[in-house]
């Protein structure tokens, strides 16, 4: 399957800086029809109005972590297939396991470049 990239894709992090890093790496692979939120509350209420293609989300955020709004997706009949893929600094095996149970479609440990990014999408997708 050839991705699409224009595709509406959806990052999530409560830390400005890390928005715009991944908005950046995400325009140097191609994509540039990119939505931001600031944490999982705001995210699910975009995900319900907008029917986006991949969401890129971190793990750590008040009041509604990446993990809870994982968990929130896969739930919901809509939105349980999207390809969700999640960016945190935790490299700790109970986290990755908890977050593969949850129906993560893949994992980045930061800090990461966009070599790392473009083979987790692609790990995702397959080669584009």
């Amino acid at each position: 399957m050839a991705i699409n990239k224009a595709m509406p894709i959806l990052i999530v992090d409560d830390y400005k800086t890390m928005l715009r890093i991944v908005r950046g790496l995400l325009n140097q692979l191609g994509f540039n029809n990119i939505d931001e939120a600031t944490d999982g509350t705001m995210a699910w209420q975009m995900v319900q109005t907008k029917p986006y293609g991949l969401i890129v989300s971190d793990w750590n955020m008040e009041p509604m972590s990446g993990y809870e709004f994982l968990k929130l997706v896969r739930t919901n009949e809509a939105t349980k297939k999207l390809p969700f893929v999640m960016v945190t600094a935790e490299s700790k095996t109970e986290n990755i396991i908890a977050a593969k149970q949850a129906g993560v479609s893949n994992y980045i440990v930061k800090p990461f470049n966009g070599q790392t990014l473009k083979q987790k999408l692609e790990a995702v997708f397959g080669p584009f």
